[in-house]
């Protein structure tokens, strides 16, 4: 008889971890830990932090002297605060982060100890590229990579360490990290939205992509969830019989946060005060045991920094809660599953929102310019813009009732939509003073009034417009946002580069006002990305069909969904814009498939070890039981035994069948799974691991829930879903 899972149960805590009660406003411990303008200014001579500064706006390098002054106030400034290491902080393309600790101790020729950290070390650091995933990108002789600092990203105190966030590149000089195709997407779109926003104001320097994630995550006991191998390998349930009371009654986003749940809340947000995240809202979510934090908007790569160290730091707090944080999009089957809402605008230096309506016609008139190219860029690249949450775990939520489908779909509501049918009827060309007057009035001078009660959102399109921004809700709950985000600022780039060229010809060779060829080019816009505009209709099997005729993509799975990446079309636009090379792409393309065949191979392996070593021998063991059981009436009762056995013994029979089909279909899944290993290529084996290994996990699950169904509790060695999805 299994005793762990009873042994969990019997350490699950009835009070709270002990927090420590917040003594000072948020607002005053917000960012004590950070290397912030605040403590630049204490630690950096004028000349150093104007340098810091500039690159931050500009890009610009700064010069080695400089960095080993920058270099000397931050080691001074760490020092106060209790650091004794520094490293490189990055993101290689795992998904998450990564650091290899130095000590600021080194010692001086004649022997004597120093504190020394100098602008080589701040600038550059030498982890081994071996120790991640490259795509192939290093010579054969060289497994060597580098990370860069990046000074658009404050550095950090983490623990007693000094966190440095950087760039990650291979030894030949290519990204081998989410953060360097980031600030290249960043700064095309920077380029080409400011070209753009001066049209409207000529002030105009600078536009910075915003973001705004929001992070939905589970929480289970630890204790609980170590009963269970596939929560620890494989960050989801391989197998488990729902619960009785799941979330039918969906009372779970409207109840009080459960107690132990809201002590971590209170004591994650203090941690992220510290280190500068401006959390801002908490709440349940819709399904038992799930939550969800989301900050205030930040600029878009400081977003994506935040967002990687917050998810180290709900791991860390979660282990003081005697918690386990599980990020999976879908841990659990057949409640919902948990995704990464990315909201994001643009927006200048001169403190306007291109994706916010104004008071003057002119202000809406660039309002819609962004609004309608936007909608442009995503109707070409929608494709593109699915490969860039692609995962073996998210593969499992999208198209699931509960989140966006695979299908890309843009909600605007119904009024906006007729805002775009009035300016998709503007005449070619010349506008006569009517229609201008008609435009301003009547079209473009009504949108604030519409915006301000646009109540109709959908929650099964994909992507969709909120009112002074784009919320892209596809987004795993483990993605790094980097990736969506780089793709979507490619893109806008790309669109609005050519939103300018087109407006400029009209005007240079057809002699247009400037408002009247920005509204030609509207226009045409409007009717080219009609097809990617659908208001949704629940998640209905119609919109298959409908996204089938206007020549959507569906692709369900992650090795379909890359396809696109090495595309022509596709190694142009990233290559053209300066994000990534083709080699580049090529090897981002091979590590997304491997990382998926690695996902479903030790999903495979687990759920292995599961059928064998917990649940095979957990029934053979109640079996016995039962036949024993059996004997005795026989022994008692003679040939009445099979009257009085009666149950007994359809259990047996029923036990027996469905053990017989798991071993046979386990069996049938593991010598799949070895085919699939014997294939050489990235894509090969991808496809082989999808179509050929995976379709057996779910009927491997049938028949392992229906014997945990028949099998006796207390016999039942891994906890249970009615065990682990009620934390009080």
């Amino acid at each position: 008889m299994n005793q762990q899972r009873y042994k969990a149960m019997a350490s699950d805590p009835a009070q709270p971890a002990e927090m420590t009660l917040e003594t000072a406003l948020r607002s005053e411990r917000f960012g004590q830990s950070v290397f912030n303008e605040d403590r630049m200014r204490r630690y950096l001579t004028g000349l150093a932090f104007n340098s810091v500064k500039e690159a931050s706006y500009s890009g610009t390098k700064i010069d080695r002297k400089i960095a080993d002054q920058v270099a000397e106030g931050m080691k001074a400034w760490a020092m106060t605060m209790g650091a004794t290491h520094y490293t490189h902080w990055f993101q290689p393309l795992t998904g998450s982060t990564a650091e290899k600790h130095d000590a600021f101790f080194d010692l001086l020729p004649d022997g004597r100890a120093i504190e020394k950290f100098g602008g080589s070390q701040l600038v550059q650091q030498e982890p081994d590229a071996s120790s991640f995933p490259s795509g192939g990108i290093r010579n054969t002789f060289e497994a060597r990579g580098y990370t860069a600092w990046d000074p658009t990203s404050p550095a950090f105190i983490y623990g007693k360490t000094l966190c440095i966030p950087t760039v990650f590149v291979s030894y030949t000089g290519e990204a081998l990290d989410n953060k360097a195709p980031l600030l290249r997407a960043l700064n095309a779109v920077d380029v080409a939205a400011t070209a753009v926003a001066r049209y409207f104001d000529k002030n105009v320097n600078k536009v910075i992509a915003t973001l705004g994630w929001e992070q939905e995550y589970f929480l289970v006991d630890k204790a609980l969830a170590q009963t269970r191998p596939d929560l620890i390998l494989a960050g989801r349930t391989l197998l488990g019989q729902a619960a009785a009371k799941g979330q039918q009654l969906d009372d779970h986003y409207f109840g009080v946060i459960p107690r132990r749940a809201f002590q971590f809340m209170k004591d994650l947000e203090q941690e992220c005060m510290l280190l500068g995240i401006p959390v801002k809202t908490r709440h349940n979510e819709v399904a038992p045991n799930q939550f969800e934090l989301a900050p205030v908007f930040e600029e878009a790569n400081l977003a994506v920094d935040h967002n990687q160290l917050l998810m180290d730091v709900m791991d860390k707090v979660g282990g003081r809660h005697d918690l386990m944080v599980l990020f999976h999009e879908k841990p659990f089957s057949g409640i919902n599953g948990s995704g990464k809402h990315n909201n994001w605008s643009l927006s200048t230096d001169t403190g306007t929102n291109l994706l916010s309506p104004g008071s003057t016609p002119m202000k809406n008139l660039q309002f819609l310019t962004f609004f309608i190219t936007t909608l442009m860029a995503v109707n070409r690249y929608e494709e593109l813009l699915r490969s860039s949450i692609a995962s073996a775990s998210n593969d499992h939520r999208l198209g699931a009732n509960e989140a966006p489908p695979a299908i890309f779909s843009i909600f605007i509501g119904t009024q906006l939509t007729g805002v775009l049918d009035e300016l998709e009827g503007v005449s070619k060309g010349r506008l006569s003073p009517e229609e201008k007057t008609e435009l301003k009035l009547n079209v473009v001078g009504k949108i604030p009034e519409i915006l301000m009660d646009n109540t109709d959102r959908n929650r099964t399109s994909p992507f969709a417009f909120t009112g002074n921004k784009f919320e892209m809700r596809g987004v795993g709950s483990k993605t790094n946002c980097a990736k969506p985000m780089t793709v979507l600022n490619t893109i806008m780039a790309r669109q609005l580069e050519e939103f300018k060229t087109e407006v400029d010809t009209l005007i240079e060779k057809k002699k247009l006002r400037k408002d009247e060829a920005i509204f030609n080019v509207l226009r045409e816009y409007i009717k080219a990305s009609k097809r990617i505009r659908f208001d949704g209709d629940g998640y209905s099997a119609a919109w298959k069909k409908e996204a089938a005729k206007r020549k959507l993509s569906n692709n369900t799975n992650t090795p379909q969904a890359l396809e696109i990446l090495t595309a022509p079309d596709t190694l142009e636009l990233f290559s053209s814009m300066g994000v990534l090379t083709e080699t580049e792409i090529r090897a981002r393309q091979e590590v997304e498939l491997e990382t998926y065949s690695l996902n479903v191979q030790i999903e495979g392996r687990v759920i292995g070890e599961l059928v064998y070593s917990y649940v095979i021998p957990a029934v053979v063991e109640y079996q016995n039981q039962l036949l024993q059981n059996v004997s005795g009436l026989k022994e008692v009762f003679g040939v009445a035994h099979k009257k009085m056995g009666a149950a007994q013994l359809g259990i047996l029979q029923t036990l027996s069948t469905h053990l017989q089909a798991l071993q046979t279909q386990t069996d049938a899944m593991i010598e799949a799974r070895k085919q699939a290993n014997a294939i050489a290529g990235a894509s090969q084996k991808a496809r082989a691991y999808c179509e050929t290994v995976l379709p057996y996990f779910e009927e491997i699950r049938y028949h392992s829930d229906r014997l945990e169904r028949l099998v006796g509790d207390t016999y039942w060695p891994l906890a249970k879903y009615r065990e682990l999805l009620s934390l009080k």
